[in-house]
């Protein structure tokens, strides 16, 4: 028996996506002055996918989406090789920047919905008082 939804799970998952981002970003921004390294990016191609999955649907006609499951698979590649110093690295420090930013605000918004999920539960634990 599951009591919670499954949105906890794809909270979880979006989560962890963040965090590897995060890392991934800051480890670019740390290496800006490093000779010869080529920027990394995170790559989360299942969350929207494992988001579908969640949810409970059923196909009733062919042209209708297929829902499937499938495992989460994040991995770490490397960006376009372009060389923004003359000594060989490839981070552009505007860009990593920017992406911290986003990444940021993409944090931000799935834990005030996992925080509104918690005092939904809280509400209904406490009998809505």
């Amino acid at each position: 028996m599951n009591i919670f939804s499954n949105t906890f799970s794809v909270l979880e998952r979006g989560l962890d996506y963040a965090s590897l981002n995060q890392r991934t970003i800051s480890q670019n921004i740390a290496n800006v002055d490093t000779p010869n390294y080529k920027a990394k990016k995170a790559e989360f191609t299942q969350v929207l996918q494992d988001s579908m999955n969640a949810l409970e649907a059923t196909r009733t006609d062919s042209r209708h989406f297929a829902f499937h499951s499938q495992p989460s698979s994040s991995r770490i590649s490397i960006k376009q090789p372009n060389e923004y110093n003359h000594n060989g690295n490839g981070v552009d420090l505007d860009q990593e920047m920017s992406d911290l930013a986003s990444n940021q605000i993409y944090y931000n918004a799935v834990t005030d919905r996992l925080s509104g999920k918690f005092n939904s539960l809280q509400s209904v634990i406490k009998g809505g008082k």
